[in-house]
């Protein structure tokens, strides 16, 4: 009997757990690995626990330099590395990661830092064997010699180089003889490349799949060896202002795999050198001619036979009526269209081109400011399988048009009608569509929260919305959005004058929601924002600026519960010295703006600063230039902070419907 009770004692002890198997254990972590909080939940609830999340981490995104050996010694078998918030790599922080990752990482992104070099990465070349993936966007002082590094990379397959504008044909020529198994590389900006390079990389790298060449000084020279490359599918010419019509003419010669091109502002392409696709590029699914050529009737039957075609983005070209009629008797059934701030879009041309093309799943119809609801009842009788809806700005639609929305388009899961006419009975009927994730109802003056309050009891899977300036909203409809929308992630109600602390309340059962703007709410206090504090933690962007009730008493909570805050601006609010400090303990935070803090002091601010260690940019009004000293500035910009110095006087306020007046002028 005796036995029989130990053996019971000791199987009600046991951790079932140890039952499980380590893959059983690493697939139910799989369930939790996007949210930080709960894998270190999980890591604190014993030993087994912490040493078995240590084995399952596979990616990682340290938060600064300093935490680097530490943070891989406890992780070590990551594979990918995010260094995007650590802004101070060096070459030191390489020979660590090198020497203890070794053959076990598979990718690294170095796309914030601007500290390392030659020695660096060949020490990332040298011990992990197994890179395939380097992210190296912006390092802008990196030369020929840090690219002949990266050339010793011999399983390299992607490479971004974006911005590296003292990288030239040398130092790309070194990389396209090393890394002949590349199947992505971008050369975004690196105006120091020319034809020789890109000439180079298609002569060498036969596995080229991916190839950005926006904004290089190259000409038809190169296009030819490019589009012989057998298996290249999306190449980015965006901006490279050599090619034209006659470069164009090299795709007659065949690119069959290709089914991605993009030849934004690239102003002397015209629909002569586009005919050459048709017998060229037959696999084509997506095509951008952004701030291009004219949409014409030529242009619109020059691509008409492409079978393949799915997407076409137009935006910020002239159209006429006749091209977009044409586009709409293409043969294809397109599934996304982008006709952003196109000049020249009527009724007549979109109600013509919708009426053929019902399997729209996208569209985008911003500052299309000739379009009425015509237009609308077209869209939402043709396209009911819509899922995104963008359409900032359409003036001249009138409210009874947004009806017609919810009525026939309940698929959608997008929808922008900032800068719009609609109302409550508006809201109402796009409450309708439940699987709506993002909302955007900026300047929107005739909405009021009988109208959000629909929304809220009916849209549950809303992730994102935007309030922006439409000043009919107050804590009633907030308070329907809070209840029906638990896992609300992005909120901006700036300019939402009638706000108060029972919206900020009812807004911290949003355990999600990481981005909060609402600058320009004045009667918003310290109480209800260190309510938000408390009850969201995974805060990361914070916008009080103008908030004139909201000092000390505020930061001392984010200081203690947001922990993952990345960014707070906090210009014209109570804030003083100690608020500030308190911030600094913040280990995430990057990014601030302190403009016209009447509490703040030179003393106080250097503090902060030097306290924050991570800080990377920093916003300040030009006053305390003259009044911090000039070694204080060069110690932070020597940790990878960057200044941004304003000088504007306070500005009063403008009535919602003024503003909106003085918006209208400046988009016209």
């Amino acid at each position: 009997m005796k036995r029989q009770k130990t053996l019971e004692t000791n199987a009600n002890n046991s951790n079932l757990f140890d039952l499980l198997s380590e893959e059983i254990v690493f697939t139910i972590l799989d369930f939790i690995d996007t949210n930080s909080l709960d894998r270190k939940s999980f890591s604190l609830v014993c030993k087994s626990f912490y040493i078995t999340e240590s084995k399952h981490r596979k990616n990682l995104k340290p938060l600064r330099q300093e935490l680097l050996p530490r943070v891989l010694n406890r992780y070590p078998h990551v594979n990918h590395l995010d260094l995007s918030l650590c802004p101070r790599i060096n070459d030191n922080s390489l020979n660590v990661i090198s020497n203890t990752c070794k053959d076990s990482l598979n990718s690294i992104d170095l796309s914030r830092s601007r500290f390392f070099s030659y020695n660096g990465l060949m020490s990332l070349a040298s011990n992990c064997k197994n890179l395939v993936s380097i992210d190296l966007s912006n390092a802008t002082e990196l030369r020929d010699a840090a690219a002949a590094a990266v050339a010793e990379v011999k399983n390299l397959e992607r490479l971004w180089l974006g911005r590296c504008k003292l990288i030239t044909d040398m130092g790309i020529g070194c990389i396209a003889v090393g890394c002949k198994k590349l199947r992505l590389i971008s050369l975004k900006w690196c105006i120091g490349v020319s034809d020789l390079g890109v000439g180079l990389i298609a002569v060498k790298c036969k596995e080229i799949r991916s190839l950005d060449l926006s904004y290089l000084p190259i000409t038809n020279k190169c296009l030819p060896s490019i589009l012989k490359l057998q298996h290249l599918e999306d190449i980015v010419l965006e901006g490279c202002f050599g090619i034209d019509d006659d470069s164009l003419a090299a795709l007659k010669h065949g690119c069959k795999s290709m089914k991605a091109l993009d030849i934004s502002s690239c102003q002397h392409i015209s629909h002569v050198g586009l005919s050459s696709l048709i017998s060229g590029a037959g696999s084509l699914q997506q095509l951008t001619l952004s701030y291009s050529c004219p949409v014409t009737l030529a242009l619109a039957n020059s691509l008409k036979r492409l079978s393949m075609l799915q997407s076409v983005k137009l935006d910020g070209c002239a159209v006429t009526s006749a091209g977009l009629t044409a586009i709409g008797n293409w043969c294809i059934t397109l599934s996304e269209l982008s006709l952003s701030k196109c000049v020249g879009v009527t009724d007549e041309g979109l109600s013509s081109l919708v009426t053929k093309h019902k399997d729209l799943k996208k569209l985008d119809i911003t500052c299309c400011r000739k379009i009425t609801d015509v237009s609308i009842a077209y869209i939402t009788n043709s396209c009911t399988n819509l899922t995104s809806l963008r359409m900032e700005s359409c003036t001249l639609v009138p409210s009874e048009a947004f009806v017609l929305i919810g009525q026939r388009c309940q698929f959608l899961e997008e929808l922008d009608l900032t800068d719009n006419e609609i109302d409550d009975e508006g809201l109402k009927s796009i409450s309708r569509c439940s699987k709506l994730s993002s909302l955007k109802l900026g300047i929107c003056l005739n909405i009021s929260d009988e109208g959000l309050s629909h929304v809220g009891m009916k849209c549950s899977k809303l992730t994102e919305l935007d309030l922006y300036r439409s000043a009919g909203i107050t804590d009633l409809g907030i308070l329907a959005i809070s209840r029906g929308c638990p896992g609300l992630e992005m909120i901006n109600m700036s300019y939402c004058i009638d706000i108060t602390d029972s919206s900020l309340l009812s807004l911290s059962k949003c355990s999600r929601l990481n981005t909060f703007e609402s600058r320009g709410c004045p009667l918003i206090t310290s109480l209800g924002l260190a309510a938000i504090a408390v009850g969201c933690k995974q805060l990361i962007k914070l916008d009080i600026k103008k908030c004139h009730n909201i000092g000390d008493a505020a930061m001392l909570p984010l200081a203690h519960f947001s922990q993952n805050l990345r960014q707070i601006t906090l210009s014209y609010s109570l804030v003083t010295d100690v608020g500030l400090l308190a911030l600094a303990s913040i280990s995430c935070l990057q990014s601030m703006t302190v403009l016209h803090l009447k509490g703040l002091t030179p003393s106080g601010l250097a503090a902060a600063l030097l306290a924050c260690g991570g800080l990377t940019k920093v916003k300040l009004h030009l006053s305390f230039k003259s009044l911090l000293p000039l070694p204080l500035f060069e110690h932070l910009e020597a940790r990878g902070c960057v200044f941004e110095w304003r000088d504007k006087e306070f500005q009063a306020e403008l009535d919602p419907k003024c503003y909106k007046l003085q918006w209208e002028d400046i988009a016209q």
